[in-house]
């Protein structure tokens, strides 16, 4: 095991440079240190959020009472630090409901997409499951592209690297 350690001075010298031409140990050590710092740095991030949230969350809240809303942006201040608070508002429709819904729109003979946005989709697992000629219908609305790939790098024994 390899202690890695990347400062950010260094880390910053090293993505000026051509990162195709480290030796792929130290390549793997970038990797796992960048890995490590997000980690770190997000769990940060969510600690400093609930803070504030525990610091101005009610105050965020009664400023937005006060003009007649729930959702939206407050701006409250702490001393000499303005502080503009968003609660954003967040909507979750019942998709069961939704189908009902959807139902009785199309029994009276109505258009659902004037009501509903309607997002079809078919997963992949059942897709290849199904018998060539039920996939053969289906084939020309698919589109398959390649995602982002991804790399990991370990060390390998030094037997099977040989």
């Amino acid at each position: 095991m390899h202690d890695i350690t990347i400062l950010p001075t260094e880390l910053i010298r090293l993505l000026k440079t051509d990162l195709t031409r480290l030796d792929a140990t130290r390549l793997q050590e970038l990797v796992i240190g960048v890995d490590y710092e997000i980690a770190m740095l997000k769990k940060a991030k969510a600690q400093i959020d609930t803070a504030l949230i525990k610091r101005y969350g009610e105050q965020a809240q009664a400023a937005l009472a006060a003009t007649g809303r729930d959702f939206g942006t407050a701006h409250i201040t702490d001393g000499c630090v303005a502080i503009k608070a968003e609660l954003p508002k967040r909507v979750r429709w019942d998709q069961e409901k939704l189908a009902e819904i959807a139902r009785r729109i199309t029994a009276t003979g109505d258009n659902v997409a004037d009501f509903i946005d309607v997002k079809l989709s078919v997963s992949e697992s059942r897709y290849t499951a199904w018998p060539p000629a039920l996939r053969e219908q289906f084939a020309p609305a698919r589109t398959v592209e390649a995602g982002k790939p991804t790399f990991t790098l370990t060390i390998a024994d030094k037997e099977t690297a040989q």
